[in-house]
């Protein structure tokens, strides 16, 4: 499967903003799809993931602020986003794995990336 990511942009704290990732060559019901950010001088964190059963999990930095969803008709995962914080800043990757569910937060298990999209906390 191929993700394309996008979305991303710039807003201000407290603002609101929505992630797309649709998926190309597979049915994103197939797989866990894992949300993880890179932030300037930092290393890719997890963000979010999104089970192909419909569980989820999310970082303790983004519990309460961000839910992830999925429109199987749309074949597109997304990522709404709340509250944002000026630590949100930093480019959101999608990507799909599909290691059991404890292993979700690990990016090494993902087997395919989108490109990536910059969102951008600021005043």
């Amino acid at each position: 499967v191929q993700l394309q990511a996008s979305g991303g942009g710039l807003v201000q704290p407290g603002g609101s903003l929505t992630l797309s990732c649709g998926a190309f060559g597979g049915s994103v019901r197939r797989y866990t799809i894992g949300w993880f950010r890179q932030a300037p001088g930092k290393g890719r964190e997890f963000v979010a993931a999104f089970g192909w059963s419909g569980n989820t999990k999310y970082a303790d930095p983004v519990k309460a602020r961000f839910t992830a969803s999925r429109d199987s008709a749309k074949n597109t995962m997304y990522l709404q986003m709340n509250s944002l914080k000026p630590e949100d800043t930093a480019v959101y990757y999608c990507a799909a794995t599909t290691v059991p569910w404890g292993r979700v937060t690990q990016e090494n298990d993902y087997i395919s990336w989108g490109q990536g999209t910059q969102v951008t906390v600021s005043s």
